[in-house]
């Protein structure tokens, strides 16, 4: 969910539109917006507080016996009705694999590799704070 929770509805509806026609979706939970509390911790393992509050889209919907839920950021409601669309259809075996492989593994692969390139650009500006201090 995570992987489909950070992707772009134009990912999400590239990977739909190249899988089988779904059957119609029904609505348990329109997509709806609203706040949640982002909580974070001092020093990523101290005390808790509340770093503040984020906008939220959630959506709940039947694809046959299948319910898939989505939660994603921001106010997008046709990205968290796609996402709970692809949730439900996942939770079908039949559908599973070629899910799996058409719309989530692109999709985690691309994620991927935009991390590895922000980390390589982080890691161009690193400071050896102790090279520093002997070079005197």
């Amino acid at each position: 969910m995570s992987t489909l929770a950070r992707a772009s509805v134009e990912e999400l509806a590239a990977g739909l539109a190249a899988l089988p026609p779904l059957p119609e979706a029904e609505i348990l939970r329109a997509p709806e917006t609203g706040l949640v509390m982002v909580r974070g911790r001092a020093g990523g393992d101290g005390d808790a507080f509340n770093l503040g509050e984020m906008t939220v889209t959630r959506c709940a919907l039947r694809l046959g016996p299948h319910i898939g839920h989505a939660y994603v950021a921001g106010r997008d409601h046709s990205k968290a009705r796609l996402a709970a669309v692809i949730d439900a259809a996942l939770q079908d075996a039949a559908l599973h694999d070629a899910i799996m492989r058409a719309v989530v593994e692109p999709i985690a692969a691309r994620q991927q590799s935009t991390r590895e390139a922000e980390a390589r650009k982080a890691a161009a500006t690193r400071v050896d704070f102790f090279t520093m201090a002997t070079m005197r």
